[in-house]
């Protein structure tokens, strides 16, 4: 994970069904992502023990809402069903934030080492030289998933990057993903993200602003 160095955002509100998460939100948004992203290629890779990969998420992905949190913007529903971490960046991203490789090594113990070369291969490919929105993580909660509730979530924050004509940059985890974001405004950028030893794919993305 890369710290973002805060940009100024859009005081335009999310739009109706959706909210601006905060501190009182962390807990159960990170169980949430933790539970959206169980079974995909990532996932599965990071941590190839289901019942490990089930004990380590939650507190790994609290790392990345208190982070996105304090720096960025973190909206949600009003049912707390859902998560989208926006993370703004300037043309030179910062390094990580203080004390994240030790949180990051005391969460992740023994797998720890996957979840180094993972933030080095999505860092390595991370676009520079242009601000930007990153969408660190889209995740909805399995049985709500299907009803658009990650389109609502988009479209919140989509209508305030173009209002203030801020482009957008993503890593897909599926096809299936990929071909949502498409749908959105969202094209290719390079070549897929490999990650070590075999690892799955990933896909940037990047989104121009929109009229």
């Amino acid at each position: 994970m890369t710290s973002i160095a805060p940009s100024p955002a859009s005081p335009a509100r999310p739009g109706p069904g959706v909210i601006t998460a905060g501190p009182g939100d962390i807990d159960v948004l990170s169980r949430v992502i933790a539970e959206a992203f169980f079974h995909l290629p990532p996932s599965r890779w990071l941590i190839p023990d289901p019942a490990a990969r089930r004990q380590v998420f939650p507190s790994y992905f609290r790392i990345y809402v208190e982070h996105a949190i304090t720096t960025g913007i973190v909206h949600t529903t009003t049912g707390r069903t859902a998560a989208a971490l926006w993370l703004p960046t300037g043309a030179s991203p910062a390094g990580p934030p203080p004390g994240y490789g030790e949180r990051l090594a005391d969460v992740t113990g023994c797998w720890s080492g996957r979840f180094t070369s993972f933030d080095a291969a999505l860092d390595q490919h991370h676009p520079a030289g242009t601000a930007h929105h990153h969408l660190a993580i889209l995740a909805v909660r399995p049985d709500q998933q299907g009803r658009g509730t990650g389109t609502l979530l988009l479209h919140a924050h989509h209508a305030a990057l173009d209002h203030d004509r801020t482009p957008a940059y993503l890593e897909a985890a599926t096809q299936r993903t990929r071909r949502l974001y498409t749908r959105h405004g969202y094209t290719g950028h390079g070549p897929p993200i490999r990650l070590p030893d075999g690892g799955p794919p990933m896909w940037p993305t990047w989104r121009p602003p929109q009229q």
